[in-house]
Protein backbone atom coordinates (compact mmCIF):
# COMPACT_ATOMS: atom_id res chain seq x y z
CA UNK A 1 0.00 0.00 0.00
CA UNK A 2 1.32 3.57 -0.69
CA UNK A 3 0.07 6.31 1.79
CA UNK A 4 0.69 10.08 1.58
CA UNK A 5 3.00 11.50 4.30
CA UNK A 6 0.50 12.91 6.76
CA UNK A 7 -0.93 9.38 6.38
CA UNK A 8 2.43 8.01 7.51
CA UNK A 9 2.79 10.63 10.29
CA UNK A 10 -0.63 9.81 11.78
CA UNK A 11 0.21 6.17 11.88
CA UNK A 12 3.38 6.92 13.59
CA UNK A 13 1.57 8.88 15.61
CA UNK A 14 -0.85 5.90 16.62
CA UNK A 15 2.04 3.41 17.06
CA UNK A 16 3.70 5.99 19.48
CA UNK A 17 0.23 6.71 21.70
CA UNK A 18 -0.61 2.81 21.69
CA UNK A 19 1.47 1.95 24.38
CA UNK A 20 -1.45 3.76 26.94
CA UNK A 21 -2.96 2.10 29.09
CA UNK A 22 -6.15 1.38 28.81
CA UNK A 23 -9.41 1.98 30.93
CA UNK A 24 -10.50 -0.13 33.40
CA UNK A 25 -13.96 -1.99 34.08
CA UNK A 26 -14.81 -2.85 30.10
CA UNK A 27 -18.47 -4.04 29.48
CA UNK A 28 -17.51 -6.50 26.18
CA UNK A 29 -20.23 -7.22 23.13
CA UNK A 30 -19.10 -10.24 20.86
CA UNK A 31 -16.56 -11.26 23.19
CA UNK A 32 -16.91 -15.56 22.84
CA UNK A 33 -14.96 -15.57 19.65
CA UNK A 34 -12.68 -13.99 17.16
CA UNK A 35 -11.64 -10.61 17.26
CA UNK A 36 -13.46 -9.68 20.70
CA UNK A 37 -12.43 -13.12 22.47
CA UNK A 38 -8.69 -11.97 21.54
CA UNK A 39 -9.76 -8.64 22.80
CA UNK A 40 -10.69 -9.56 26.41
CA UNK A 41 -7.50 -11.74 26.61
CA UNK A 42 -5.16 -9.11 26.18
CA UNK A 43 -7.41 -6.82 28.46
CA UNK A 44 -7.25 -9.40 31.19
CA UNK A 45 -3.52 -9.67 30.30
CA UNK A 46 -3.19 -6.41 31.14
CA UNK A 47 -4.95 -6.55 34.53
CA UNK A 48 -8.02 -4.78 33.01
CA UNK A 49 -11.46 -5.79 34.74
CA UNK A 50 -13.89 -7.38 32.08
CA UNK A 51 -17.37 -8.18 31.65
CA UNK A 52 -18.44 -9.90 28.51
CA UNK A 53 -22.21 -10.19 27.28
CA UNK A 54 -22.66 -13.81 26.35
CA UNK A 55 -25.98 -15.77 25.31
CA UNK A 56 -27.72 -18.77 27.27
CA UNK A 57 -26.55 -20.90 23.51
CA UNK A 58 -22.76 -19.01 23.76
CA UNK A 59 -20.22 -21.96 23.65
CA UNK A 60 -17.99 -20.53 26.58
CA UNK A 61 -15.06 -22.98 26.51
CA UNK A 62 -12.62 -20.26 25.11
CA UNK A 63 -13.67 -17.56 27.40
CA UNK A 64 -13.80 -19.74 30.28
CA UNK A 65 -10.33 -20.09 29.67
CA UNK A 66 -9.42 -17.09 30.60
CA UNK A 67 -9.12 -16.24 34.43
CA UNK A 68 -10.92 -13.54 35.86
CA UNK A 69 -13.48 -12.30 32.95
CA UNK A 70 -17.24 -11.88 34.80
CA UNK A 71 -20.05 -12.76 32.25
CA UNK A 72 -23.62 -11.44 32.34
CA UNK A 73 -26.33 -13.31 30.25
CA UNK A 74 -28.46 -11.87 27.65
CA UNK A 75 -28.99 -11.35 24.50
CA UNK A 76 -27.87 -7.79 22.13
CA UNK A 77 -31.05 -8.16 20.14
CA UNK A 78 -33.16 -7.23 22.97
CA UNK A 79 -32.77 -4.22 24.65
CA UNK A 80 -33.78 -5.10 28.26
CA UNK A 81 -31.06 -7.82 27.95
CA UNK A 82 -28.48 -4.94 27.37
CA UNK A 83 -29.90 -2.23 29.84
CA UNK A 84 -29.14 -5.39 32.20
CA UNK A 85 -25.83 -6.25 31.39
CA UNK A 86 -25.00 -2.36 31.90
CA UNK A 87 -26.89 -2.62 35.40
CA UNK A 88 -24.36 -5.86 36.00
CA UNK A 89 -21.68 -3.37 36.87
CA UNK A 90 -19.68 -0.18 36.73
CA UNK A 91 -18.25 0.63 33.25
CA UNK A 92 -15.69 2.67 31.86
CA UNK A 93 -15.87 1.78 28.51
CA UNK A 94 -17.59 -0.57 25.69
CA UNK A 95 -16.44 -2.69 22.71
CA UNK A 96 -18.37 -4.03 20.59
CA UNK A 97 -17.15 -7.19 18.09
CA UNK A 98 -20.88 -7.85 17.53
CA UNK A 99 -21.19 -9.57 13.51
CA UNK A 100 -23.62 -11.38 11.62
CA UNK A 101 -23.69 -13.43 8.49
CA UNK A 102 -25.75 -12.78 5.10
CA UNK A 103 -28.22 -14.78 6.07
CA UNK A 104 -28.21 -13.27 9.89
CA UNK A 105 -27.33 -9.74 9.55
CA UNK A 106 -29.37 -8.05 12.57
CA UNK A 107 -27.07 -7.93 14.99
CA UNK A 108 -24.82 -5.72 13.20
CA UNK A 109 -27.82 -2.39 13.36
CA UNK A 110 -29.68 -3.45 16.00
CA UNK A 111 -28.01 -5.62 18.18
CA UNK A 112 -24.50 -2.58 18.34
CA UNK A 113 -27.07 -0.16 18.01
CA UNK A 114 -28.73 -1.10 21.42
CA UNK A 115 -25.25 -1.42 22.79
CA UNK A 116 -24.56 2.19 21.99
CA UNK A 117 -28.04 3.35 23.42
CA UNK A 118 -27.32 1.05 26.73
CA UNK A 119 -24.15 2.99 27.07
CA UNK A 120 -26.05 6.20 26.85
CA UNK A 121 -28.07 5.65 29.15
CA UNK A 122 -26.38 4.33 31.31
CA UNK A 123 -23.53 6.98 31.11
CA UNK A 124 -20.51 5.46 29.54
CA UNK A 125 -19.08 7.44 27.59
CA UNK A 126 -15.81 5.55 25.87
CA UNK A 127 -17.39 3.31 23.01
CA UNK A 128 -15.47 1.23 20.06
CA UNK A 129 -17.20 -0.28 17.33
CA UNK A 130 -15.43 -2.69 15.40
CA UNK A 131 -17.06 -2.12 11.87
CA UNK A 132 -15.72 -3.24 8.33
CA UNK A 133 -13.67 -2.09 5.43
CA UNK A 134 -16.79 -1.90 2.94
CA UNK A 135 -18.52 0.63 4.71
CA UNK A 136 -19.34 4.03 4.42
CA UNK A 137 -16.77 5.98 2.75
CA UNK A 138 -14.07 2.95 2.44
CA UNK A 139 -16.52 1.44 0.23
CA UNK A 140 -14.55 1.71 -2.63
CA UNK A 141 -11.35 0.08 -0.88
CA UNK A 142 -13.51 -3.40 -0.71
CA UNK A 143 -13.36 -5.80 -3.28
CA UNK A 144 -16.54 -6.00 -5.59
CA UNK A 145 -17.18 -9.68 -4.35
CA UNK A 146 -17.21 -8.82 -0.93
CA UNK A 147 -19.81 -5.42 -1.49
CA UNK A 148 -21.99 -8.55 -3.23
CA UNK A 149 -21.72 -11.34 -0.63
CA UNK A 150 -22.06 -8.89 2.16
CA UNK A 151 -24.03 -6.64 1.43
CA UNK A 152 -26.81 -6.29 4.12
CA UNK A 153 -23.71 -6.93 6.55
CA UNK A 154 -22.17 -4.07 5.39
CA UNK A 155 -25.29 -1.79 4.90
CA UNK A 156 -26.13 -2.62 8.96
CA UNK A 157 -22.79 -2.18 9.98
CA UNK A 158 -22.98 1.45 7.94
CA UNK A 159 -25.98 2.48 9.64
CA UNK A 160 -24.66 1.03 13.26
CA UNK A 161 -21.29 3.73 12.37
CA UNK A 162 -24.01 6.23 11.45
CA UNK A 163 -25.76 5.85 14.84
CA UNK A 164 -22.19 6.17 16.82
CA UNK A 165 -21.01 9.82 14.66
CA UNK A 166 -24.39 10.82 16.10
CA UNK A 167 -24.52 9.57 19.42
CA UNK A 168 -22.74 11.99 21.29
CA UNK A 169 -20.31 9.39 22.97
CA UNK A 170 -16.69 9.55 22.42
CA UNK A 171 -15.99 6.87 19.84
CA UNK A 172 -13.58 5.14 17.93
CA UNK A 173 -14.77 3.58 14.61
CA UNK A 174 -12.49 0.54 13.74
CA UNK A 175 -12.42 -1.09 10.08
CA UNK A 176 -9.81 -3.81 10.26
CA UNK A 177 -8.40 -5.32 7.10
CA UNK A 178 -8.79 -9.33 6.18
CA UNK A 179 -8.57 -10.69 9.11
CA UNK A 180 -5.82 -14.00 9.46
CA UNK A 181 -5.34 -16.40 12.44
CA UNK A 182 -1.97 -15.39 13.56
CA UNK A 183 0.11 -14.26 16.39
CA UNK A 184 0.65 -10.60 16.97
CA UNK A 185 3.66 -9.07 15.21
CA UNK A 186 3.64 -5.50 16.62
CA UNK A 187 2.77 -4.06 13.14
CA UNK A 188 -0.53 -2.91 13.23
CA UNK A 189 -1.90 0.73 12.72
CA UNK A 190 -4.70 2.38 12.89
CA UNK A 191 -4.55 5.01 9.65
CA UNK A 192 -7.13 7.47 8.39
CA UNK A 193 -7.30 6.40 4.46
CA UNK A 194 -10.15 5.30 3.93
CA UNK A 195 -8.53 3.59 0.49
CA UNK A 196 -6.24 1.22 2.26
CA UNK A 197 -6.59 -2.22 2.16
CA UNK A 198 -4.49 -5.27 3.77
CA UNK A 199 -4.76 -7.72 6.05
CA UNK A 200 -4.59 -7.90 10.33
CA UNK A 201 -4.23 -10.89 12.65
CA UNK A 202 -7.20 -11.25 14.91
CA UNK A 203 -4.31 -10.92 17.69
CA UNK A 204 -2.80 -7.91 16.58
CA UNK A 205 -6.07 -6.29 16.09
CA UNK A 206 -7.07 -6.93 19.60
CA UNK A 207 -3.77 -5.14 20.32
CA UNK A 208 -4.32 -2.10 18.75
CA UNK A 209 -8.14 -1.97 19.99
CA UNK A 210 -6.64 -2.15 23.75
CA UNK A 211 -4.15 0.10 23.09
CA UNK A 212 -6.97 2.68 21.40
CA UNK A 213 -9.35 2.76 24.59
CA UNK A 214 -8.00 5.38 26.55
CA UNK A 215 -5.82 7.01 24.06
CA UNK A 216 -7.97 10.35 23.13
CA UNK A 217 -6.24 10.98 19.97
CA UNK A 218 -8.71 8.16 18.55
CA UNK A 219 -11.64 9.76 20.03
CA UNK A 220 -14.25 10.86 17.19
CA UNK A 221 -11.90 8.99 14.60
CA UNK A 222 -12.92 6.02 12.08
CA UNK A 223 -10.05 4.35 11.23
CA UNK A 224 -8.82 1.33 8.81
CA UNK A 225 -6.86 -1.12 11.37
CA UNK A 226 -3.73 -3.27 8.69
CA UNK A 227 -0.43 -4.95 9.26
CA UNK A 228 2.58 -2.58 7.97
CA UNK A 229 5.07 -4.46 6.07
CA UNK A 230 8.39 -4.69 7.10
Amino acid sequence: MHHSLPGRFAALLLLISLSVPAFADTLVFGGTRGVGLETVRQLRESGEAVTVMVRETSDLTALSAIEGVSTTVGDALVMADVTAAFASGSFEAVITTLGGTPASYEVDSVGNIHAMDGAIAAGVERFILISSIGTGDSRAAAPASMLKALGMVLAGKEKAERHLIDSGLSFTIIRPGVLLDKTANGRGVLIQDTSASGVISRAEMARVIVAAIGDEQTFGRIYTAVEQKK
